[in-house]
């Protein structure tokens, strides 16, 4: 009895070892399981985009150490000037609110787009009017990367429609795919050669300043979106029309074959053109104002 008593410990740590080395081997089986899942004909379909995984995050842990963030003291004595904009009459405002929306009620997203030329210093207008977004706490944190060359326009279309290809039979998943088929798209995207420009919108998601120190952009993808939708409306402005494209996962690829730093991550691409002689759009409707704005 005495003997059992002694052995008795032995016989625990024993039946540990034991058990934790099933539970270990459990858990290998299950990971190795789930990779199979995501090989074997895409049954994973993940939602999210894979460049949220793209390790340029603000808090990423690898980043943490590489600059030091960079306060703004020398910024904190600002001067402030008079600010005095043209004043319109009611009847102005009424007439020039009215016109303004009939303009752009007649944007559309267009995929037929000519490969006429465009005035490059009207590409630079609508830019320079996109930058006169807000931002947090002013840090304009957009780039605008224009493509006009035909060999980076086609190395962008094979990224971007090979991605397309699997985002299409294996991420977004069958309703979003069927919710897409009455708007006739797919992954192939002639646009991105035939168009004579691309613009490509990155956020940066912190400044890097000529020192090596960060600086913080607050609400950097919010700040940059807003950007986005006045591009939108100066290039409706001056007649050229695009469709709005983020292509999923394909930031990282597109980052290296335009060589822009790790702060950088794609947001929007726009392929921007006059409309082809033929172009079609689908016979859409939009809400009506009642759908859209709550009175309080």
């Amino acid at each position: 009895m005495a003997l059992f008593s002694s052995l008795t410990p032995v016989f625990v740590a024993v039946l540990c070892v034991i058990i934790g080395f099933i539970i270990k081997n459990s858990q290998k089986k299950d990971e190795s399981r789930s990779k199979e899942k995501r090989s074997d004909g895409g049954k994973v379909r993940p939602w999210v985009d894979e460049d949220l995984q793209d390790d340029t995050e603000i808090n990423s842990k690898d980043n943490e150490n590489d600059y030091e963030w960079l306060e703004t003291e020398d910024e904190e004595n600002l001067h402030h000037i008079p600010y005095t904009p043209h004043q319109y009459s009611a009847s102005e405002i009424l007439e020039r609110s009215e016109k303004f929306y009939s303009l752009m009620n007649l944007r559309r997203s267009v995929r037929f787009i000519s490969p006429e030329p465009v005035p490059r210093e009207v590409i630079n207008n609508v830019i320079r009017t996109a930058g006169t977004a807000p931002s947090g706490a002013h840090t304009e944190p957009w780039t605008f990367v224009v493509v006009t060359d035909a060999d980076v326009k086609h190395k962008i279309r094979e990224i971007v429609e090979e991605e397309e290809e699997i985002n299409y039979k294996q991420r977004m998943g069958d309703k979003w795919v069927h919710d897409l088929k009455r708007l006739r798209t797919n992954w192939v995207k002639e646009y991105l050669d035939i168009a004579p420009y691309l613009i490509l919108i990155f956020k940066q998601i912190h400044g890097v300043h000529p020192n090596g120190k960060k600086k913080t952009h607050y609400y950097n993808e919010i700040s940059v979106s807003i950007a986005c939708g006045i591009l939108l409306a100066a290039l409706q402005n001056v007649g050229l029309v695009t469709v709005t494209t983020t292509p999923l996962n394909c930031g990282p690829q597109l980052r290296a074959l335009l060589q822009r730093p790790a702060n950088e991550k794609l947001l929007m691409l726009l392929p921007v053109g006059y409309p082809t002689s033929d172009a079609t759009v689908p016979d859409l409707k939009r809400k009506d104002l009642n759908d859209i704005m709550v009175n309080v």
